[in-house]
């Protein structure tokens, strides 16, 4: 909608189309509110985005340059008997800082070759390309704003109109597979180069997350989206597989009954104690409640459980570390096996075309409803009436007064001095790989795993891992897209370069190009 055809009052009026932001939209629009939504950006989802390869490395060239400070305009004509200004920060507060590019692809179709490597990526290729970047978090393990062409955010919108998606349903078959170890250093049958110019040219068929989740089938954000019968405007995969990183190996996790009776890497011992096991953290006991406060870890070792089944149990069921508490790390035991069973043999979903359609989705629902979209469009300050101190109308960004009952504003619009409360921080180092192959090769190209790789080292951090195959619209065919994952202790190649080296096959002289 043109921005001189705004109409002049709204019941909310919504900044930003993040996450959070979109899903207040559409509940309003849902209840009957008049809803107009804003984003100065030229894109949806905001640090939930998804975008192609060459969007990425357009968001990477824009947020390297220094950003141009905007004169604040005097807006006090505009102002009623009894109302203040508070002006919004008219710049983004970036939540990711210190990307780096590698590329370990040739330029060329005929020349060197990176197999089933790759390092850090975050705008270049994987295979090829490798970009760390340290992402300051408040909500969730986001990357970084990304700057995706408009063209890219229409061809997302007309996709979603065009297919009318399942439910989370879509499944991917068990592939019957035996757990098995592969060395990651392992040579695999050669297969076709893939260079960078492949890569831009078939760019377009890359979904690349800013976020990297995986979404629990019982988990609340699964139950909002089918509550709200938003679930109809996307497709899901289940995670095909879960692995974990031990002894230099990467291996397959049983987790359901048909995967632990198939298991070749546990004795028929290992498998009776792990069935009984796992029965018996359906239900909280007085033994478990011994335990609270004490070491998961404990727990597990006094349950009689060999080194097999604790680091399975620890690392990639409870997803804890050798720190959690036994009360935490049966709850999250607990939550896992709720989930396995409910969309296939795994607890885990992940939406087709990458992350940022969920908020897309809840935008869609909006605008079904009544709501009104304008990107590249903000709001430079509210109308503020001082004995109530309510909003009663926003200055959006052509200087037009729009009254409005409630304003709705993404974290990153408001300066750190305007906030009450000091949103405590966290950093996180995050890289994306683009690569050739899959760290375990299987008899199907089409595996959507999820890694646990716990800490390599003493002081090093756990690393969650996911690597996801075409079929989920995320890459080309003939590659993998994996997102790494940590809690920042260094710099984010300091974090997980000792991971991707260990493994992915990468050139040994390939230098790092600064921090």
């Amino acid at each position: 909608m043109a921005a001189e055809d705004l109409p002049s009052e709204f019941d909310v009026v919504i900044l930003g189309t993040g996450l959070a932001e979109s899903v207040v939209a559409a509940a309003c629009s849902r209840v009957g509110q008049r809803v107009l939504h804003l984003d100065r950006r030229s894109y949806y989802a905001a640090n939930w985005a998804s975008f192609t390869f060459n969007g990425l490395l357009s968001w990477i060239q824009q947020h390297q340059e220094e950003p141009q400070p905007e004169e604040v305009q005097d807006w006090s004509s505009l102002l009623e008997e009894g109302e203040e200004l508070i002006y919004l920060s008219n710049t983004d507060s970036a939540p990711v800082s210190n990307v780096q590019v590698f590329c370990f692809a040739s330029e060329e179709d005929e020349e060197e070759e990176a197999p089933n490597t790759t390092e850090k990526e975050r705008g270049r290729g994987a295979d090829e390309e490798e970009t760390v970047t340290e992402v300051s978090e408040e909500k969730s393990v986001s990357d970084s704003k990304e700057e995706e062409t408009e063209e890219k955010g229409e061809e997302t919108a007309d996709r979603q109109k065009e297919e009318e998606a399942t439910q989370t349903r879509e499944e991917e078959p068990d592939t019957g597979e035996s757990c098995r170890s592969a060395a990651p250093n392992q040579s695999e049958p050669t297969r076709k180069k893939i260079s960078y110019t492949q890569l831009v040219k078939e760019g377009r068929r890359f979904n690349i997350d800013l976020v990297s989740k995986l979404m629990y089938s019982r988990g609340s954000l699964v139950d909002l989206l089918i509550k709200s019968n938003v679930s109809r405007y996307a497709e899901f995969k289940n995670v095909t597989r879960i692995l974990t990183y031990r002894h230099g190996n990467v291996e397959q996790v049983p987790c359901s009954r048909a995967d632990v009776f198939a298991s070749r890497q546990l004795s028929v011992v290992e498998k009776r104690k792990l069935m009984r096991f796992l029965t018996s953290c359906a239900e909280e006991t007085e033994e478990q409640q011994a335990y609270n406060g004490r070491p998961y870890l404990e727990f597990l070792r006094d349950q009689q459980l060999g080194d097999n089944l604790q680091h399975f149990l620890l690392h990639s069921i409870a997803m804890a570390t050798e720190d959690t508490h036994t009360e935490a790390g049966l709850t999250s035991t607990r939550h896992f096996l709720r989930c396995l069973g409910r969309y296939g043999n795994t607890p885990f979903l992940f939406p087709v075309y990458g992350l940022g359609e969920i908020p897309q989705c809840f935008c869609r629902m909006c605008a079904v409803f009544g709501g009104i979209y304008c990107l590249r469009h903000s709001v430079h300050c509210l109308l503020v009436d001082k004995e109530t101190n309510r909003c009663k109308a926003v200055i959006d960004s052509r200087g037009q007064r729009i009254g409005c009952s409630h304003f709705v504003v993404e974290d990153g619009y408001v300066a750190a001095e305007q906030k009450r409360l000091a949103t405590p921080t966290r950093y996180i180092s995050r890289v994306i790989l683009i690569t050739d192959g899959s760290i375990l090769p299987s008899d199907s190209d089409q595996q959507v795993s999820m890694v646990t790789v716990p800490p390599i080292e003493a002081g090093s951090p756990a690393v969650k891992m996911v690597e996801l195959c075409p079929s989920t619209m995320t890459c080309m065919p003939g590659t993998c897209l994996v997102h790494l994952t940590c809690q920042s202790v260094g710099s984010a190649y300091e974090d997980l370069s000792p991971v991707v080296t260990r493994m992915f096959r990468m050139p040994e002289s390939h230098d790092r190009a600064g921090d």
